[in-house]
């Protein structure tokens, strides 16, 4: 039988801390999401000392960045399959060992082919992580509370990508470029501590989670990755390579995301006529048909595109171009994220 103190489910969550127990939840999922960020961006004060040791051109060095966010983007689409299946905790805390590991195998890599696929790994966590803050926030939060919740999380999060490159500018200087990868590892460690404490068992709609329910969309998946490598591969093809090799790796990628689109659409309607059957499709286009969820995913794109291009070329040209110290660097980008820090709150 499930004791008191054994029933981690969120309605038991909820009567044993009481009113605290939604801040002691956002607190533990913010240490976590603070960790994938981090290992997002704190990477690239290290990229020039990286792509010394390694010899390495630009066009290979980036995918230290572009293969995290490549692998980022596409475990993200299955955040909803892995909770309803495996529940927030079982989720959360294997993220958060996946992450760690990525981090620790990383700073001890001796080749570059190692260190992208600890890096991959460490994007596989951080992109599963990244909406269950979200989901939380709309679950365990009153509608007139989810601004406020949002908003100081959010100043939470953001110190860790306003801060890292400052640590992480002084721990290249003073111990070398592997030292970043076990910038994660204190943050990991806290919030698995954490997480074992106040993260539910339970699925997004409160129940338990159910390991025989639909299956994962792998066709929607394998498009989804297929497509991202091919974009991000002709857009470095465009730089480094000829025009037929990016002109060929451009098209299948419309191509990939033509078939992806089609693909969806197909399983949700094949879904909705059998709902006992078969699998969920791996994204909802009809969500797209809400103009102001359209509006916020194009809002979002451009940020993104800011955000994680300015975060990777500014430390990169300063260091490269200006001939500036890591540290110099890091201490340059943290009034920006000071100051984003406390706007977003």
């Amino acid at each position: 039988m499930t004791t008191p103190s054994s029933d981690h489910s969120l309605p038991a969550l909820r009567e044993r801390y009481g009113e605290r127990y939604r801040w002691l939840l956002l607190l533990s999922v913010m240490v976590g999401t603070m960790a994938a960020i981090m290992s997002s961006t704190v990477i690239n004060v290290a990229i020039p000392d990286m792509s010394r040791h390694f010899t390495l051109g630009q066009e290979r060095a980036q995918w230290v960045t572009s293969g995290f966010m490549a692998a980022m983007t596409v475990s993200m689409l299955t955040t909803p399959w892995l909770l309803a299946r495996y529940g927030y905790r079982r989720t959360y805390v294997g993220c958060m060992w996946l992450l760690m590991v990525g981090g620790v195998a990383g700073g001890f890599a001796n080749d570059y082919p190692l260190v992208l696929a600890a890096r991959v790994a460490e994007g596989l966590a951080a992109g599963v992580v990244q909406p269950i803050p979200a989901i939380i926030i709309l679950r365990a939060f009153q509608p007139h509370e989810q601004g406020r919740a949002s908003g100081i999380f959010g100043m939470g999060v953001v110190l860790a990508p306003a801060l890292g490159p400052s640590i992480g500018g002084l721990l290249v200087d003073g111990f070398g470029w592997r030292s970043i990868f076990f910038m994660v590892v204190p943050f990991c460690l806290t919030s698995l501590w954490l997480a074992y404490r106040f993260v539910p068992t339970t699925s997004p709609g409160g129940g338990a989670a159910n390991p025989q329910g639909a299956g994962l969309d792998w066709r929607g998946l394998a498009l989804a990755a297929v497509g991202t490598l091919c974009l991000l591969n002709g857009l470095v093809e465009l730089h480094g390579g000829t025009a037929a090799t990016a002109a060929l790796l451009l098209g299948g990628a419309a191509l990939m995301l033509v078939t992806f689109i089609w693909l969806e659409r197909r399983t949700l309607k094949a879904r909705r006529r059998r709902p006992d059957e078969g699998v969920d499709p791996l994204m909802n286009l009809s969500l797209f048909k809400d103009r102001r969820f359209a509006m916020g995913s194009i809002v979002a794109f451009i940020y993104g595109i800011a955000l994680f291009g300015s975060t990777y070329l500014l430390p990169v040209y300063m260091q490269s171009g200006l001939g500036l110290s890591a540290s110099h660097v890091g201490t340059i980008l943290l009034p920006a994220g000071l100051v984003l820090a406390v706007a977003i709150a």
